[in-house]
């Protein structure tokens, strides 16, 4: 009998915002987001304090995964920015040091917290009205009959890990075969319900960055004996190679017959059972003319000796990674049973190949279903691969997400500080109607939009690291930096090049001023033509989408933040 213990009663604690180890952990977490952001963002090692292995990255889709803290408040903010990363894969950093910046200033104001809340929410509606609205002047359209777009929204992403340690022309090169995968899952036919393709990426390490390809159909690594044993030469088919793809294990185990009972009798050995009934399957396949077999797990040896001997090619342990994309590519059904195979859930294959590439050996499947291609991804090291893998499924994401929403955001930190600009300059003129819809003085409205705007461009601002001094003009509300060591009287144009975004050169009329010095407020609209990509231009360019929610969740979250006034905490 297990010993019994009293149960304890939970723990209750009121004003979490005010408890001194939630402010230090809010501080060192906003620490971590803000030194990890941008493209000379500070690298991260993540490991057990026992040994094992090291995380290397900037990302904060690894590093939130990888934190652990025992505050309910801390894990609510992570587990809101681990949730917007999981479904948009872009702008995590941005969101965390948004949120954590919000509520750091927030609790430094002499304003009532509903009355914050309240504003707060009205202040981020009128944001993304804006960035929604053709007027916008820190956004542009992404037009598909030019790659250049696309080509700068990868860029953006690959250029922002450090850890990737690209160069530059490695960087451009990647970004050139994501958006050549990205076009290749694009189905040729329109129709009312597409599905995109996948590219699937096939990670080598040790190789020059510049040996990566982009193939259509499908990679899987395999040991040279391995295939050498099953195949002679390459092997093409002009009907089509007819498939059987197995979602169950095929090694005749009993544990995988699931949890149930069995009743043996004496004389039967179930082993033998089942490798009978692995044989009958296999007699089956053979004489609906199968030519290839895929399991997602392990092949019997008998049954895999039995199939190479009637000249079907059996590959296993294809993990559930590849599930769906052979799927897509074969129109295979997954088969789940030992019993009788029905022939529709057969697929089919043009054609399978050996090939060897950077140093490695691998089968490639073509199918007439152009909409699967494989990335073959190297770079010299582990860590940067692991790196450069995440930045490339984040890349491959922000493109698809794209599609949906054909439309990028200014990067650099030009979009924040624009924002402030614009912020700043509608709460000047607010009118009497909105503030009595949120039942708040001028001066409350003003002092909340004020620190919203201080927020932004302290995202902005975590771009530097390195000592420069951030400006932003005003006329377009654009940020610059000025190398490190300028000083501060100095003629501020001949130290500048381009803006952040890199949208505007060095112009000698541009009125620059350090950023978030208080002046007075301007239509950062007025200066502001639509923006047009010129084809030599270089853009830092975000996620649209990505971005936008980035913001709603920072802000949401913040709210919910300051408006907790407990934490019940179960003691058992």
């Amino acid at each position: 009998m297990s010993r019994l213990e009293l149960k304890k009663p939970s723990f209750c604690s009121s004003g979490p915002l005010n408890a001194e180890m939630l402010s230090k952990s809010l501080s060192m977490l906003s620490e971590i987001m803000i030194s990890s952001y941008g493209p000379s963002g500070r690298l991260k090692h993540v490991h057990n304090g026992r040994g094992g292995y090291v995380l290397t990255t900037s990302q904060s889709s690894a590093l939130l995964k990888s934190i652990s803290t025992t505050h309910p408040v801390l894990k609510v903010l992570i587990a809101a920015v681990v949730n917007h990363t999981s479904n948009f894969s872009d702008c995590g950093l941005f969101a965390a040091i948004m949120c954590c910046t919000l509520v750091r200033h927030f609790q430094r104001i002499n304003v009532a917290t509903r009355t914050v809340i309240s504003i707060t929410r009205h202040l981020l509606s009128s944001c993304t009205d804006y960035l929604n609205s053709k007027e916008c002047a820190c956004r542009l359209t992404v037009e598909f009959d030019s790659s250049k777009a696309l080509m700068c929204l990868a860029q953006t992403v690959l250029t922002s890990k450090p850890a990737c340690m690209l160069t530059i022309n490695e960087a451009e090169y990647v970004s050139t075969l994501i958006v050549r995968a990205f076009l290749l899952t694009v189905p040729n036919e329109p129709g009312i319900n597409v599905v995109l393709g996948k590219g699937v990426i096939v990670p080598v390490e040790g190789q020059r960055v510049m040996e990566s390809a982009v193939l259509p159909g499908l990679l899987i690594e395999m040991p040279g004996f391995k295939l050498h044993r099953q195949f002679s030469q390459n092997m093409f088919f002009g009907n089509g190679m007819k498939t059987a793809l197995f979602s169950i294990s095929l090694s005749g185990d009993i544990s995988n017959t699931g949890e149930t009972t069995l009743f043996v009798q004496s004389d039967v050995s179930p082993e033998a059972a089942v490798l009978e009934q692995l044989l009958c399957l296999g007699k089956q396949i053979v004489n609906d003319q199968v030519g290839l077999v895929l399991c997602q797990k392990v092949i019997h040896p008998s049954l895999k000796q039995y199939l190479n001997a009637n000249h079907v090619i059996a590959v296993e342990r294809l993990g559930t990674a590849q599930m769906e994309p052979l799927t897509q590519m074969t129109g295979a059904q997954p088969i789940a049973s030992l019993t009788h195979v029905s022939p529709a859930c057969y697929g089919h294959l043009k054609s399978v190949r050996i090939e060897s590439l950077a140093s490695k050996q691998f089968l490639h499947f073509i199918s007439d279903d152009t909409t699967i291609c494989s990335i073959l991804l190297c770079n010299r090291n582990g860590t940067a691969l692991d790196e450069l893998k995440r930045a490339c499924y984040t890349a491959q994401h922000i493109l698809q997400l794209t599609i949906k929403q054909p439309l990028a955001l200014l990067g650099g930190g030009c979009t924040e500080s624009h924002l402030a600009s614009y912020l700043r300059y509608k709460s000047a003129c607010v009118p009497d109607s909105i503030l009595q819809g949120l039942n708040c003085s001028r001066t409350d409205y003003q002092i909340v939009a004020e620190v919203f705007s201080q927020s932004l461009e302290s995202v902005a601002r975590s771009l530097e690291h390195d000592g420069g001094e951030l400006l932003t003009d005003t006329c377009r509300g654009h940020l610059w930096s000025s190398p490190p060591g300028t000083p501060l009287d100095s003629n501020y144009p001949n130290s500048l090049v381009q803006c952040g975004c890199g949208l505007y050169k060095k112009h000698q009329a541009f009125s620059l001023t350090a950023l978030g010095t208080r002046g007075s407020p301007f239509n950062p609209q007025d200066c502001s033509e639509e923006v047009q990509m010129n084809p030599k231009d270089q853009l830092v360019l975000d996620c649209f989408v990505a971005k936008v929610s980035g913001l709603q969740v920072a802000v949401e979250t913040a709210a919910l933040i300051l408006d907790l006034a407990y934490v019940i905490e179960d003691q058992n």
